[in-house]
C-alpha cells in the first residue's frame, strides 16, 4: 500500500519541528506524523515512542540488517536517525499523509524513495547567525554540539535544489501558512 507523503527537511534549528506542529494541527489536511528512530539520547520533555523511537545503536544497527527503514544515515559519530517503514505503513493503512521531520539528507532520501508521491519542502533560516542564534536559545546543546550543527548546516544549504521547493523561515506565521498553502495544494492535485 502507497500513499503521499511530505517531508519538512531543513537545517537543525530552521524551525521544521515548529511547522510540522501547525501543518499536523491543520485536521483537513489529514496528516499523521512518522516518528523517525533515532540513537541519540532523550532531550527533557521528549516521549518515546511520541517524539521518536529511542533505540541503542546496536537496535539500530540490527534493523538495518533486517531491512526494517525506508531511510537511514548515520547523522554523527554513532548517531543514527531512520524511517522505520512499519511506521509509514501504518500511517497509510490509516487513510493519512505521511509527514516527515528529518534533516536535509534524509529528506534528499525519502524525496528519491517516494518520487511524485512527496512533497519536499526545505525549511532555509535567514542566515547562519540566526541559525546559531537559535540554537543557543535552545539550551540543549554544548557549544561543541552548535558548532557540528553549524557546520553541518553550511554543507546542507547546498542541497536546496534536491527539493521541490524552499521556504525562508524570516517570519514563522507567514512561512506557516506558506507550507499550509503548498501542502493542501499538493494533497488535492495528486490525492
Amino acid at each position: 500500500m502507497t500513499g503521499k507523503a511530505v517531508i519538512i527537511s531543513g537545517p537543525s534549528g530552521a524551525g521544521k519541528t515548529t511547522i510540522v506542529k501547525y501543518l499536523l494541527s491543520i485536521s483537513k489536511l489529514k496528516l499523521a506524523f512518522s516518528i523517525s528512530a533515532c540513537t541519540r539520547p532523550i532531550r527533557d520533555g521528549e516521549v518515546n515512542g511520541r517524539d521518536y523511537h529511542f533505540i541503542t545503536v546496536d537496535q539500530f544497527k540490527n534493523r538495518i540488517d533486517e531491512g526494517a527503514f525506508i531511510e537511514w544515515e548515520e547523522v554523527y559519530k554513532n548517531s543514527y536517525y531512520g524511517t522505520l517503514k512499519s511506521e509509514v505503513e501504518c500511517i497509510w493503512k490509516s487513510n493519512y499523509h505521511a509527514l516527515f521531520d528529518v534533516d536535509v539528507m534524509g529528506g534528499v532520501n525519502l524525496k528519491n524513495k517516494f518520487g511524485d508521491n512527496a512533497l519536499a519542502v526545505f525549511i532555509m533560516p535567514p542566515s547562519i547567525d540566526v541559525l546559531k542564534l537559535r540554537l543557543k536559545k535552545r539550551g540543549t546543546e554544548s557549544e561543541e554540539r552548535i558548532r557540528n550543527r553549524i557546520n553541518k548546516a553550511t554543507l546542507e544549504l547546498k542541497f536546496t535544489r534536491k527539493f521541490d521547493v524552499t521556504l525562508l523561515n524570516n517570519n514563522l506565521a507567514e512561512v506557516q501558512k506558506e507550507a499550509e498553502q503548498l501542502v493542501s495544494a499538493f494533497l488535492i492535485n495528486t490525492t
